[in-house]
């Protein structure tokens, strides 16, 4: 909660109510989609057709975005297996471009190994 305030994050369906969410919004399954001093932030309760974080918590890794701020993020794997769930056109037109980089780095890893 205090990275949003820090963010001033709203509700972006009516920016100009300046609706902000608390905690029993961001606790809850749905999707948040909240605009923020730097841009569109979406918090996601669940991915998918019903995925949690914990379910989702043993196909992530952590990543480094910048000194000192690490982030929690999807594999390749699982964000392929999503995007195929959902079945959006946006997300099916993502497939290829996903399942390309799933290859390359599949085949980075094969050639790293002894």
């Amino acid at each position: 909660m205090l990275a949003l305030g820090d963010l001033d994050a709203i509700y972006r369906s009516q920016p100009e109510r300046q609706l902000r969410p608390d905690e029993s919004h961001l606790s809850g399954p749905g999707h948040q989609l909240l605009l923020t001093k730097f841009g569109p932030l979406d918090v996601l309760g669940m991915i998918g057709k019903s995925r949690s974080w914990e379910d989702l918590r043993s196909h992530s890794g952590s990543l480094e975005i910048d000194p000192g701020v690490v982030v929690q993020v999807i594999d390749l794997e699982t964000l392929i297996a999503v995007k195929e769930e959902l079945g959006f056109p946006k997300d099916v037109a993502m497939l290829p471009v996903l399942r390309q980089a799933l290859k390359e780095w599949l085949t980075r890893r094969e050639d790293r190994q002894p």
